[in-house]
């Protein structure tokens, strides 16, 4: 993990550096914050502490790519940025059940569930708290910040709103009709919260754009997962 993300971040921006390329947006995460932190998480607390064991080789990648681009912006002027989204989810996601992210991996395994008549089964107490951000909202964010956003700090792309892992379960339950859903707490939790701070995107968004309520989000996410289940990745 450590080294195929160094390996890609440093081949992309060296590449981009020599070809000249005038602007780079990088895609950092929420998860590679300080896990011992206070919140909400803002862009200037990225490095303030070690992050979650659970994905430090992921986590100390990804904060590299940040210090590549400012470093980049510091010796060559270039505008070398990050953007740190929360969790995302939409329309042509990983549905893994090894490897996808929490909302693709629950629809993929309450579809398992009802169709094998089995109970849905949430690893976890669903106690969690998570801001998830819909796909497509988070490509117009992206064209925003292309657009827009002439700062060299990085910054979060993120709704406001949080949700529990077992809020989301029950919504993704209840978009399948089905109610036989049970959480195991004999698997651990992890990161209970990792609340980020929008106040900077929203300082530059203003009124002029809404995010995707999550229950629509969900909805449409299965309803495509539905309808595209023998070519999905799983």
């Amino acid at each position: 993990m450590y080294e195929k993300n160094i390996e890609i971040n440093l081949n992309v921006l060296k590449c981009c550096h020599r070809y000249n390329v005038q602007k780079v947006i990088s895609c950092l995460s929420t998860c590679i914050f300080p896990d011992n932190t206070t919140y909400p998480i803002n862009e200037s607390m990225l490095h303030l502490g070690l992050p979650h064991y659970s994905n430090d080789a992921y986590a100390y990648s990804k904060r590299m790519l940040e210090i590549h681009s400012k470093a980049y912006q510091t010796q060559f002027g270039k505008d070398f940025i990050c953007v740190i989204p929360t969790n995302i989810y939409g329309p042509n996601d990983n549905f893994s059940l090894k490897n996808g992210h929490v909302i693709p991996a629950l629809i993929h395994n309450c579809y398992l569930s009802k169709k094998n008549m089995k109970e849905f089964t949430v690893k976890g107490t669903g106690k969690p708290l998570r801001q998830f951000i819909y796909s497509e909202d988070l490509a117009i964010l992206l064209m925003i910040i292309l657009e827009k956003y002439n700062k060299k700090e990085s910054i979060i792309l993120s709704p406001t709103e949080e949700y529990s892992i077992h809020e989301i379960a029950q919504e993704i339950s209840e978009c399948f009709n089905y109610k036989e859903i049970v959480f195991d707490n004999s698997f651990s939790d992890e990161q209970y919260r990792k609340t980020a701070d929008n106040s900077k995107l929203l300082k530059l968004i203003g009124n002029d754009f809404e995010f995707t309520n999550i229950k629509v989000g969900i909805k449409k996410t299965v309803d495509w997962f539905k309808n595209n289940y023998s070519t999905v990745i799983k």
